[in-house]
Parts: structure tokens; C-alpha cells; sequence
């Protein structure tokens, strides 16, 4: 399997390092500050997909996408708690492992569309309490000190933060963030809201529950 998706990641422009085993993924990784996506398989030998994740989250924001044999068991849950952006379940089709990979590098390379940028007057700093949000440096802190966020974790706030009080639906998130054409798993979206809350503040992003997620103002 690990063959047969670099061949075909090749065969669509990708430049593929692959590892049989966590740990040599893990050195593979540290060797080379060049990799711009990490696809891990929960199930790797050594040191699993979910410990390797973790490794990688304590020095690197790369995007991650997971891999799972299971949809609905307990290492989905885990990898995004580790760190993972997003997961796909196995057997996948190329087509749709491709389809995440592209949506994570635009996440990964996200600025705001031109009609979204201020224009003069306007300010590009938004506060909320004592959160700041940069949304032309990219850039986030909570009182004065800078805040660390993965791209995933960077646009899911971008997008509260444009509707500061307004109630988002899960649906609503997963298809302005995570792109997905249709209602997908809304387990990442919660996941990604606590790992917002553990970086920001628990009170920051309130649930609506029946609904969704809003940012207090």
C-alpha cells in the first residue's frame, strides 16, 4: 500500500519520501525541514501513527494527515487529538487521498482572498479581549505573547474571527475550512475547537450546543 500511493502521488506531481516504520519516518523527517505534508498510517510498526504525530507537533506545525483502518473507532479520535488535520479511512480511493492532500497544502498556504483583505481605513488587527489576531501577518496572540497555531488550527480561527458572535454550524466549518463538498465527520472540527481552546483559552470559543460554535466577542 505504502508502494502503491508514492507511485501514484508521483504520477501527480508529488515528491514522495516514504518509511516503513515510525521511527524511521521520525528521523527521515528530522533529517529533512524541506517536507511540506505528512501522510502517517495509524497502524505503523515501532512507533505508531498517533506517538509519531505527536513527536512531529513538538517542534513542527506541518500539516498531518491521518490513516485509519477504522472510521468510527478510537484512533480517529486520538490522531486529531495528537495533532492530525484531517484522516481518511483505508481502503482509500486515490482520487480522495489526493483531494485531501491538495486541501490541506492550500490551508497550509491560506491568505485571505482579495476581496477580504481591508482596505484603507480598515484595520487588519483584530482584538477580542485578550486575543489578538493579525489577519494580514498571519499572526495571533493572547496578552502580547504569540501563539503557535497549525494551518488548520490558523484558518478555523480566521474564520470565526470574521463573524465574532455569530453562531458557525459544524457543516458551515467543514466546508469553509476543511473544504469538503458534503457533510463530512464533524468529530475534526471538534477536535480542532479543543485544540484552539488548549492554545487560547476555554472561554474563547463557546459551544452552541444543538448548533455549533461561536467566538465571544
Amino acid at each position: 500500500m505504502r508502494r502503491s500511493f508514492a507511485v501514484a502521488l508521483e504520477r501527480y506531481g508529488y515528491r514522495v519520501t516514504a518509511a516503513a516504520d515510525g521511527l524511521t519516518g521520525l528521523e527521515a523527517f528530522r533529517d529533512d525541514d524541506g517536507f511540506d505534508l505528512l501522510t502517517l498510517d495509524v497502524m505503523l510498526p515501532g512507533l505508531d501513527g498517533i506517538g509519531l504525530c505527536r513527536r512531529v507537533r513538538e517542534t513542527s506545525l506541518v500539516p498531518v494527515l491521518m490513516m485509519s483502518a477504522r472510521g468510527d473507532g478510537l484512533d480517529v479520535v486520538a490522531g486529531l487529538e495528537a495533532g492530525a488535520d484531517d484522516y481518511v479511512v483505508k481502503p482509500v480511493d486515490t482520487y480522495v487521498l489526493v483531494a485531501r492532500i491538495r486541501s490541506l497544502l492550500r490551508r497550509a498556504s491560506y491568505a485571505p482572498a482579495p476581496g477580504s483583505e481591508p482596505t484603507a481605513g480598515q484595520e487588519d488587527v483584530l482584538v477580542f479581549g485578550d486575543l489578538t489576531v493579525d489577519t494580514g501577518g498571519m499572526e495571533v496572540s493572547v496578552s502580547g505573547s504569540p501563539v503557535a497555531l497549525t494551518p488548520t488550527e490558523l484558518k478555523l480561527l480566521l474564520e470565526f474571527a470574521a463573524h465574532p458572535g455569530i453562531v458557525l454550524e459544524r457543516h458551515t466549518l467543514l466546508r469553509n475550512v476543511w473544504e469538503y463538498g458534503w457533510d463530512g465527520d464533524s468529530r475534526v472540527v471538534d477536535l480542532a475547537v479543543q485544540r484552539l481552546r488548549k492554545k487560547l483559552g476555554r472561554e474563547r470559543i463557546e459551544t452552541v450546543r444543538g448548533f455549533g460554535y461561536k467566538l465571544r466577542r
